[in-house]
């Protein structure tokens, strides 16, 4: 298995690391098992902090098909809390305003999802990696500067509600989604739709492409599969 001629890896991203974070780690027991003091290693499609799921990770000259493999169609099981916003629309950050919630009904939900689907405009998250003037806009809106992203086009084609509980107002979907899709911008609109607010307090990539959540590996199994490999 010759790393520095290119492979592809799959990996479970955990909850709480950065892609880059999974990144540097995978290089970095690379590096000590080839003994090589430099190789080539990126990631295709980010994934936020507070989301799990699949990342593709790929070494040496396989890096030029990252393009490729992030075009892939994406999947996602979204948890939304409906009635608050936070600056971010995740957990990243604290409840910053609360909304009404006693109108919202599974009825309502209904009726509200299918104008997400299809070819769709959506507006990324300030706390996103877009750039603004050459700045990435999620330091900008860290340092408390007013951030203004340009709508993008997207395509989401399923989205289906998986479950609702009414009692906590939280709404677990499957979405599956073109490249570039921010689904924590999706929660926003949604909350917005339902007259409301929302935001996720969990999310899951189970698929980009045909590899799925179940063919990827765990990182703390990738040294003692590297072993056998090598």
């Amino acid at each position: 298995m010759d790393f520095q001629e290119g492979q592809i890896l799959y990996f479970d991203k955990p909850l709480r690391w950065t892609s880059f974070n999974l990144v540097a780690k995978v290089r970095w027991i690379l590096c000590q098992r080839l003994g090589v003091k430099k190789l080539k290693v990126g990631h295709a499609g980010t994934l936020d902090p507070l989301a799990t799921g699949v990342l593709i990770v790929c070494t040496g000259r396989a890096t030029k098909r990252i393009d490729e493999l992030q075009a892939g169609t994406k999947e996602y099981v979204a948890t939304l809390q409906l009635g608050a916003t936070t600056p971010c629309f995740d957990l990243e950050k604290p409840i910053d305003q609360t909304y009404p919630t006693d109108h919202i009904t599974l009825e309502l939900i209904e009726q509200v999802l299918p104008r997400f689907m299809g070819r769709i405009e959506q507006v990324p998250p300030a706390f996103s990696a877009c750039k603004v003037d050459g700045h990435r806009a999620y330091k900008l809106a860290r340092k408390g500067e007013e951030v203004e992203l340009k709508p993008k086009i997207l395509v989401i084609d399923e989205l289906e509600i998986l479950n609702f509980d009414a009692e906590q107002m939280q709404l677990q979907l499957r979405i599956v989604c073109s490249k570039g899709t921010y689904i924590r911008a999706l929660a926003r609109d949604i909350g917005q739709a339902l007259q409301s607010g929302a935001h996720l307090i969990g999310l899951r990539r189970t698929r980009i492409g045909d590899i799925r959540v179940e063919q990827c590996m765990q990182i703390e199994d990738f040294e003692p599969w590297l072993d056998q490999q090598l």
